[in-house]
Formats: structure tokens, sequence, C-alpha cells
């Protein structure tokens, strides 16, 4: 019998030809993070220096010989008298995009799952999945044909009713349910996909014992997609919570055709305030700082999120 105080050698593990072929299949992808992320964060250093550019001076000469500001570029942001619009604006906007966002997606994934005629259910999957793919200047275009005051689709037929046009990009109080539908309508389809992939792979015999048991078809949804879907949904909840601070640029900037004028307070974030402050000459450190602020709020939002996740379930936690 081997006594309990004498140590376990393991055995040492030898490099083989599966890790050769899996190294060379994530090489491309390991070289493309080091050149467009990790390579970039040098830029950070932008945030903390008074950026000034010298004529005939490469990009990290200026940056290295910029005057060091601390962290007054940080005031560019926090003093700003729009901070608590922009953070307001940011964090629930991208809020009620996750919970609806989430529910919409599942619910579309399971009503799609139970048809039985796979033809149609390929060509809904297809008609949900292609907004996705149009970019958002083209749908701003879309949408200006509706909204437009002169020849706009809605404002034809208010005044063929006998009533006058509606200044569509000058009413605030209408932005906040555009915005919403608007994203998703563009979202919901690929978020679907994600969901309808999960749901394919549930283990078949689950149903069929479930059918035998009586079940119908809302008991087999509540007791057995769900909670094979759970893992899913926890895991797109907390990367979605790790970019509450960042906002759709395209959806809030282009869509209301700059987010400013009387519509500022319902369609402004800090990513179109930050655009609309280097059009305005800002010094390009400000603006960095407050893009450094987004990272590293982000960052500690889904740490706190996972954490939380842990704690209740640490199987479902991503780390």
């Amino acid at each position: 019998m081997r006594s309990e105080n004498v140590p376990v050698k393991r055995k040492k593990r030898h490099w083989t030809k599966n890790d050769t072929e899996l190294s060379i299949l994530a090489l491309p992808t390991t070289i493309w993070y080091i050149l467009f992320c990790f390579l970039p964060m040098f830029g950070l250093i932008i945030a903390f220096k008074n950026y000034k550019i010298t004529g005939g001076k490469s990009f990290i000469y200026n940056v290295i010989h910029s005057q060091w500001a601390g962290f007054k570029n940080f005031e560019f942001l926090i003093k700003s008298n729009d901070l608590f619009i922009i953070l307001r604006n940011t964090i629930l906007y991208n809020f009620t995009f996750i919970v609806m966002g989430m529910v919409l997606s599942v619910g579309m994934a399971i009503m799609i799952s139970l048809l039985h005629n796979k033809r149609k259910s390929k060509v809904y999957q297809t008609l949900m999945f292609f907004p996705y793919f149009m970019s958002w200047v083209v749908v701003a275009y879309f949408l200006d044909a509706f909204l437009n005051q002169s020849n706009g689709l809605i404002n034809g037929m208010i005044t063929d009713a006998g009533n006058s046009p509606i200044q569509w990009y000058m009413k605030a109080g209408v932005w906040p349910f555009i915005l919403i539908f608007m994203y998703l309508w563009k979202s919901t389809g690929y978020n679907m996909i994600i969901y309808l992939s999960s749901i394919t792979g549930i283990d078949t015999t689950l149903y069929e014992a479930a059918v035998v048991d009586g079940a119908n078809k809302r008991q087999q949804v509540w007791y057995i997609t769900l909670p094979c879907l759970k893992n899913v949904i926890i895991m797109m909840f907390i990367l979605n919570v790790g970019k509450i601070f960042y906002s759709d640029f395209g959806l809030f900037y282009q869509l209301s055709q700059g987010a400013s004028g009387s519509i500022f307070n319902a369609t402004a974030t800090i990513d179109t305030y930050v655009f609309n402050a280097l059009q305005s000459a800002t010094p390009i450190g400000m603006t960095s700082a407050a893009t450094f602020f987004q990272s590293v709020a982000c960052c500690i939002t889904i740490l706190v999120a996972n954490a939380i996740v842990k704690r209740i379930d640490e199987d479902s936690a991503i780390i």
C-alpha cells in the first residue's frame, strides 16, 4: 500500500502532433490580436499626455516627447456639463438593449425551433439575419425616407390626412423608441442564431421522455429548453454587460444625423460626445482620456458581473 506521505510523481506532458496542429491553427488569430489589439494599447499613454504633433516626426516620437499631463485630460469628461446626460443615455440604452434583446432573441429562437417545416424555418432565419449585415449608413437613409419632413413617407401620410408634418429629427421624445426599435430590428437575428444553435444541440431524448410523461410544448420549453440554455444566456449577459459603457456609434450618430441639436438629450452617448469633441478641435489627449475611462469602466463592470454570477452559480461563470 502506498504511503499517504509519499508524493505521487506526475508524468511529464510531452509535445504532441495535436499540439502542433492546434498551435498552427491558432497562429493567425494570435497574430491578428497582437497587431490590432495589443500593440495599439501603447496609444493609451496619449490619455496622460498633452499630445502635440511635430512636423516631420513619427507618431512614436510625438507621443514620447509630448508633455506629461497626468490626470488633467480626464477633466474634459468629469467636469463636462453633459456628463450626466451621456452616462445616463449610454447605461440605460445598453441596459434596455440587453434585457429586451435577450428576451426577444431567446423567444424567437424557441419559436423557430418548434417549426416542423424546415424550409420555412430557414427562410425565417435568413430574413431575420439579413438586417445584421446592413450598414447603419444604409439604414439611416431608409429611416430618413420615412421621417424626412419634406418628402418622408410618414409625413406624406400625415399631410394627406390634412395635418401638419412633424419634424421628427427635432422631436426628442420619440427617439428612445426609434433607437430601441432599430437596434432590436438589426441585432435580434444575429443573437437568435446563437441561441438557436444551442437549442439544436440539446439531447432530443429529453423531449421524447417529456412527451411520454405527458408534457406539452410549453412545459417542454420551460423545463427543458430554458434550463439547457441557462449557461449560454448567462455568458451572453456577462459579455454584453462588459460593453455597457460603450454604444453603437452608427446607431446613435448616423440615425439621429449627428446626435446633436434639440434631440441631444435623447441621443447623445459617450461615443458620439467624443466624436463631436474631436470635430470641434478638442485636444486628442482629452478625448483619449474619455475612451480610456470607458475601457476601465467596462473592465470593472464585466468582472463585477462575473463575480456575482460566480457566487450564485459557479459553473455558469466565465472565469
